[in-house]
């Protein structure tokens, strides 16, 4: 498969899993590997957001560095915030205090043409939506990062544009299709699996206290194991057909989705960050490897 500029990016979630991702886009940026277009979900979208910003190592940041400092995870968080996770650090102080997030460099981004979106689940419907911002909305766009990683049963439902959203990875946790219904052919796809992993769960029938307001939504939450397993059924068969690259943790993965073990999750990270150099190798020309994409091609420097 050769990665042109039509070749789409596409991020997993997976909770602190995602720390593999933020490992395999820093790698990206040190060669100035970019995509125009990117389609993430849930932590993807988070991480991929420094992605999007051209911020190598500030994702790496938020995710260990900062939950040693702050220990952002927790049933407290629930209590006070809704959230398991600090919702007031994470998008509020971290992007505009802490971890300072460069705005102007994103929506400059935006003006030249890249796409990032974020895969949010309609609780009306039941249906992932897939939602950007470009018009210069600071609060808009650390609100869609929040509701697109905003997990079920453990986080408040996030209005966006009038809507009541959760997390996109309860409807499509990899949305490859979606890259390519967009006239990306071509995909890089960062997993956060082991290649050959399915969720041996299964799916229950959601109670009807359970978002009683949101009957459609009650239905993908008793739907979510079988979807997830058919999109890794489907980035399989992909991958063996030649039409997307797929870059994805080979040792056991042993970071849970509310990891709070520091030294599990920079393992991870640094495995991200060595596969990201591995497929900068193995799928760039090597005139290309130090100095990134000329323009025309991958760089947003068009």
């Amino acid at each position: 498969m050769q990665i042109d500029r039509n070749t789409g990016l596409v991020l997993e979630g997976g909770g602190m899993r995602g720390v593999f991702t933020s490992g395999v886009l820093d790698a990206f940026m040190k060669h100035e590997l970019y995509f125009h277009y990117t389609v993430a979900v849930s932590a993807g979208a988070c991480n991929g957001l420094s992605y999007a910003s051209r911020q190598p190592r500030r994702a790496r940041i938020s995710n260990i560095d900062m939950l040693t400092k702050y220990d952002y995870i927790g049933l407290r968080h629930l209590v006070t915030q809704g959230c398991i996770f600090d919702p007031e650090l994470l998008y509020h102080r971290f992007p505009y205090e802490l971890v300072p997030y460069d705005y102007d460099e994103y929506f400059r981004n935006c003006k030249r043409g890249d796409i990032f979106e974020m895969v949010v689940t309609n609780c009306q419907t039941g249906f992932a939506e897939y939602l950007s911002e470009a018009s210069g909305d600071t609060n808009r766009l650390n609100e869609l990062a929040r509701a697109s990683s905003s997990l079920p049963y453990v986080t408040k439902i996030i209005m966006i544009d009038g809507k009541p959203m959760l997390d996109g990875g309860i409807v499509d946790s990899i949305p490859v299709l979606r890259s390519i219904e967009t006239g990306h052919e071509t995909n890089v796809v960062v997993s956060t699996r082991n290649k050959g992993w399915r969720d041996t769960g299964r799916d229950h029938k959601q109670p009807k206290f359970i978002y009683r307001n949101y009957p459609r939504l009650r239905v993908a939450l008793s739907r979510r194991i079988e979807a997830y397993n058919r999109q890794l059924d489907l980035v399989d068969e992909l991958e063996e057909q030649g039409k997307i690259l797929v870059i994805r943790p080979e040792k056991p993965v042993v970071v849970g989705r509310m990891e709070k073990d520091v030294d599990k999750l920079e393992a991870l990270y640094e495995e991200g960050f060595m596969l990201g150099e591995k497929f900068v190798r193995e799928n760039l020309p090597p005139f290309l490897q130090k100095k990134g994409a000329p323009d025309g091609m991958l760089s947003g420097e068009d």
